[in-house]
């Protein structure tokens, strides 16, 4: 989805950050976007995505984790913690946003089994920091990538739509290949009928 979507004061932050980050990089300022996940399973439909802590009421929401935004000291405030959401039957606010439509990922049931085996242990540095030393920050982008990498796919390979950017999306892949060899989950081998969507 745009970044921001149905929220004005995001999307405007989006532009800044944006606009200073190609000023940096010598180029074109580029649309931003802010992806999650539809898993389905036997078990159900499922919903991936990192958004604010919105209450206190997170198991309704199927939150696993929560981070720090900005600072890790910052994190004992509500308003600067972000919340991993493994939601059943969940939504995404800003779904008709998004362009293009849903990416199929993958129709093996293993794989997207194994995604929702690992959303309870993706990383939660803190977000919009570089506490892994890869090169990029970590946020919303991030998270999906990491599961994708973990799970087997090729992350790297997912197309955004034309002129458009993800920050975070290579962090996330790179810690996962870089964790990968301690992979808790690794041969799992539970049979669903099962697959994966990204939607961007």
């Amino acid at each position: 989805m745009p970044l921001g979507a149905g929220g004005h004061s995001v999307r405007l932050n989006g532009r800044v950050y944006e606009a200073v980050a190609a000023r940096l990089g010598h180029r074109q300022t580029c649309d931003l976007f802010h992806s999650a996940l539809v898993v389905h399973v036997l078990e159900g439909r499922f919903v991936i995505e990192q958004a604010p802590v919105r209450d206190a009421n997170g198991a309704v929401r199927g939150v696993v984790a929560e981070g720090a935004v900005g600072a890790r000291w910052a994190g004992r405030f509500r308003i600067f913690r972000y919340e991993v959401r493994c939601w059943r039957d969940g939504v995404i606010p800003d779904v008709a946003e998004a362009v293009g439509g849903p990416q199929r990922l993958t129709g093996d049931p293993h794989q997207a089994q194994r995604l929702l085996d690992l959303v309870p242990s993706v990383p939660t540095p803190v977000w919009g920091r570089d506490e892994f030393d890869v090169g990029e920050m970590w946020n919303s982008n991030s998270i999906i990538s990491w599961l994708i990498a973990r799970s087997g796919m090729a992350g790297e390979a997912i197309p955004l739509p034309t002129g458009g950017r993800a920050p975070g999306w290579e962090a996330g892949i790179a810690i996962a290949y870089r964790h990968a060899p301690d992979d808790p989950c690794r041969g799992s081998t539970r049979s669903h009928e099962a697959d994966g969507d990204l939607i961007d």
